[in-house]
């Protein structure tokens, strides 16, 4: 489970892009927190304290206390802007949740076992096509990850969402649909090898 973060702000005053450049220029970053029916509030935290929860890894699927003038708030990440050159953060979204309230939270994926998997010892490629899962699950209880095992996967195998095991009070946000989330490919030599066999087989077949 993901543990419990927690960050220092203080409340600002005043909008807009020039206040919230001179707040950059201070080492802070503007945010705000919104949600629960309550109106939004505008902060700023330290730049290097959110940078510190940044560098976790789990920032966006933890329950993030924000402390305001003594006040805490119970918040979930939903978005962070970055500077696209500096890649420094420029604003944070945080939006308020109750202690057991239902969550929509985006939660990486972990393989395990690719030393078990047939498929990638004679050479097959691990093709990830989601990295992170949208799960709904209890904000007290966010996983860390969501780990797949490769065991006995062979070349041309899919692991679909129906087929993994999700962690406990934990499904899928997207029930439509069995997805894919990963496949075992050939890679491109095997391919043209067995490309050419083909041609080979059907030529014979064809004399």
């Amino acid at each position: 489970m993901s543990e419990q973060l927690t960050l220092s702000a203080e409340a600002r005053d005043r909008a807009g892009k020039g206040a919230s450049r001179a707040l950059r220029r201070e080492g802070r970053v503007p945010a705000v927190i919104y949600g629960d029916n309550q109106d939004p509030q505008m902060i700023h935290v330290e730049e290097k304290a959110l940078n510190k929860l940044l560098g976790t890894g789990h920032f966006m699927n933890s329950v993030v206390m924000v402390d305001v003038g003594g006040k805490a708030a119970r918040t979930l990440p939903k978005d962070v802007a970055f500077h696209p050159v500096s890649d420094r953060p420029l604003h944070v979204d945080f939006m308020r949740v109750a202690e057991h309230a239902a969550v929509t939270v985006q939660v990486p994926v972990v393989f395990q076992n690719e030393e078990a998997s047939p498929g990638i010892k004679r050479g097959g490629v691990l093709n990830v096509v989601r990295h992170e899962l949208d799960l709904v699950c209890d904000a007290a209880n966010i996983p860390d990850d969501v780990v797949i095992d490769l065991t006995g996967l062979d070349v041309g195998d899919s692991i679909h969402i129906a087929q993994v095991k999700l962690p406990a009070g934990a499904k899928s946000a997207i029930e439509d649909r069995d997805f894919t989330i990963a496949t075992i490919v050939a890679p491109s030599a095997l391919k043209k090898i067995e490309g050419e066999a083909a041609a080979e087989g059907e030529g014979e077949a064809e004399g």
